[in-house]
């Protein structure tokens, strides 16, 4: 029997499709189906970039808890912040039929080709913390204000120079930026650049070293990577300060702030001023303001001891909830709550749930104990220096 010339070619077009695995998904996957068949017992897959940071223990740990409690079977994986060991982790959630994948990743482009393979099977994919770029296969993305964490470390420099207050420096500062394979580090330096780049054209702040190419008045945001962090690791914060201090601070010259976008990246800064300069003393005039993020255990112990003197707090119990509500909708085909945002990754605006960081001082430290982010136990240990491991 002859089929009519549009079913022809519409059976031609199906078989074609069949050949090649898919058709229409540039570098995005195929779309999953609109309706759920997610029940409990259902494996659901969560990716950590890595285990040897604090956070993303906590990140992951928190939210397979509430998961395995709701009735859900987890597979919860670290990549040792390698991105090949993160694809394979995530494929094989894939090949364990996870319905759902939350994904933290190491490097949001290398990510890429595994959460497609999810999506083609036709799991949800949500981006946490951090954007998966250059894809269509991410359904949401749960994070905090990124650049908003920048403006508070600024915030926090501004206020403690006097800046506001007319003061005329001009004050040394010292800036790094997170990163580079992590899509959150720009916002973070660009939230803080947005505040200080007008100290910097009207002389208040200089950068008298050469980091990074130099950091100069007309420094580009575009350029952020030039100061950054190779994955956020103290090790390489402290090379780099260790040089700074060696070319611009070796003969008694004044640093006055540094800004650092992450508490481990703060800690090499630390390390680096205490081995390069052990005449700056914590608690004196001598020693800079130096900000950080994520409320790490080492932070608090540093900022009690007045070697660090802010971090931004994400509350990461709050991101696992809000996960937590995202998933719990899905599975229930309901509408996802709480979106208030949107991030364009290179390819699509992802539908964004974005929470609000907290700035912590010596002065609100033991907000981290009401915010049961921390126990009082350990909390005293670590700002008694009992214990700061």
């Amino acid at each position: 029997m002859r089929l009519p010339r549009k079913m022809l070619a519409l059976a031609l077009g199906a078989a074609m499709c069949v050949g090649v695995g898919a058709c229409g998904t540039s570098r995005g996957g195929g779309a999953a189906s609109e309706g759920s068949n997610i029940k409990k017992g259902d494996t659901i897959g969560i990716s950590m970039p890595t285990k040897s940071e604090e956070r993303w223990n906590k990140d992951g740990n928190n939210l397979k808890k509430k998961l395995e409690a709701a009735g859900y079977k987890v597979l919860l994986s670290f990549a040792d912040d390698k991105p090949p060991q993160q694809n394979a982790d995530i494929e094989n959630m894939v090949n364990n039929n996870a319905k759902i994948v939350v994904v933290a990743s190491k490097d949001g482009t290398a990510v890429g080709p595994a959460v497609e393979k999810a999506k083609d099977a036709g799991a949800k994919v949500i981006a946490y913390d951090r954007l998966i770029m250059n894809t269509k296969a991410v359904d949401y993305y749960a994070t905090f204000q990124l650049e908003q964490t920048g403006v508070l470390e600024a915030n926090y420099l501004i206020d403690k120079l006097g800046l506001k207050k007319g003061a005329k420096g001009p004050f040394n500062i010292e800036l790094f930026s997170g990163s580079p394979d992590d899509n959150n580090a720009k916002y973070f330096f660009k939230g803080a650049w947005q505040l200080l780049q007008p100290y910097f054209k009207s002389g208040v702040l200089v950068s008298p070293s050469n980091h990074g190419g130099g950091v100069k008045a007309d420094f580009k945001m575009s350029d952020w990577q030039k100061i950054s962090v190779q994955s956020w690791k103290a090790e390489q914060a402290q090379k780099d300060m260790e040089s700074i201090i060696d070319s611009t601070y070796a003969h008694g010259e004044k640093l006055d702030a540094v800004l650092s976008p992450y508490d481990g990246i703060s800690q090499g800064v630390i390390n680096a001023i205490q081995e390069k300069r052990p005449d700056m003393q914590p608690g004196t005039a001598s020693w800079p303001y130096i900000t950080g993020q994520d409320a790490m255990e080492i932070a608090v112990a540093n900022i009690a001891k007045g070697t660090q003197g802010q971090t931004v707090f994400k509350n990461v119990n709050k991101l696992a909830d809000a996960v937590y509500d995202m998933i719990i909708e899905i599975a229930e085909n309901k509408k996802v709550t709480g979106i208030n945002g949107k991030f364009n990754n290179n390819n699509i605006d992802v539908p964004s749930k974005l929470l609000d960081p907290q700035n912590i001082t010596q002065e609100n430290l033991t907000d981290l104990v009401k915010a049961k982010y921390v126990t009082q136990q350990r909390f005293d240990a670590l700002t008694k220096g009992t214990d700061v491991k």
